[in-house]
């Protein structure tokens, strides 16, 4: 887009690139649930991350059909999918009858804000039980993490504007990357690839997401199993206490040469 440009006591017109954020209506069985504001791309893992982190799903069985725009262009062999939507920017996920908690209400997510249904620490542990000890991760390792998000992100250097989630083995190899421009929808496509491949509880998993790690990314990394959740940026303190609840690993302040643990040092060899 065309933008005014000051820089060094002189205006200059340009053009800048600036990240797209768009809404995104999910349906449940044709009826709106919520409107997501989202970076467009991996529509369905997001629906299907979200809806699995509302336990709205528990099962890859528990999703019959999925219709979806069709200029989302998105395809995946382990669920049915039609794109006969007419209007851009829906998914209609279609749920088996006896399917897990159907919400009572609909509810609102923005780019600024991931907590849909679950609202407190205790009402989460009533969905999710505490995390299993282990695996141990070196701690050389994870400072490499916060430069292979950087190295990874395809969009970000020609926008600055969105966040992204990568999922890492425990030796830090990256085995998926999503961006967003909110970071818990970064979290949701990565944790809705996972479900549609039938790999969760990511129970071996190592997630680092840029920017900070505030409660709504660490319900989700708890609803997928993750035992470590590494954060470029600063935790808040219900983040801290959630992450302390379920016994997961909370690192913040990830950097070239350091970073620091607020829950479950135990993870993180010496």
């Amino acid at each position: 887009m065309p933008i005014a440009r000051w820089r060094s006591g002189a205006w200059r017109e340009e053009r800048d690139q600036v990240a797209a954020e768009e809404p995104l209506q999910i349906s449940l069985d044709g009826a709106p649930l919520s409107i997501v504001m989202r970076t467009p791309g991996n529509d369905l893992e997001l629906a299907l991350g979200l809806l699995w982190a509302e336990r709205v799903i528990s099962s890859r069985d528990d999703v019959v059909s999925i219709r979806i725009s069709a200029e989302a262009a998105e395809n995946d062999a382990t669920v049915a999918i039609a794109s006969d939507l007419v209007e851009s920017n829906q998914i209609d996920v279609h749920l088996r009858s006896a399917a897990g908690r159907r919400p009572e209400r609909s509810f609102l997510s923005s780019s600024a804000c991931g907590v849909c249904g679950a609202t407190t620490v205790e009402s989460l542990a009533l969905d999710f039980p505490t995390l299993e000890p282990g695996p141990t991760v070196d701690a050389a390792i994870l400072p490499g993490l916060a430069e292979r998000l950087r190295e990874q992100q395809r969009i970000f250097e020609s926008t600055g504007g969105l966040h992204a989630a990568g999922l890492f083995d425990t030796v830090g190899e990256l085995q998926l990357l999503r961006e967003d421009i909110g970071r818990h929808n970064a979290v949701d496509k990565v944790v809705g690839r996972a479900f549609l491949d039938g790999l969760l509880p990511l129970s071996d998993g190592v997630l680092a997401v840029s920017g900070r790690a505030g409660y709504e990314v660490v319900q989700k990394a708890v609803a997928a199993g993750i035992p470590i959740l590494a954060a470029v940026g600063a935790p808040s303190s219900l983040a801290v206490a959630t992450a302390e609840r379920f016994g997961m690993t909370l690192v913040g302040f990830l950097r070239d040469d350091r970073f620091n643990v607020y829950t479950s040092p135990e993870r993180i060899g010496r």
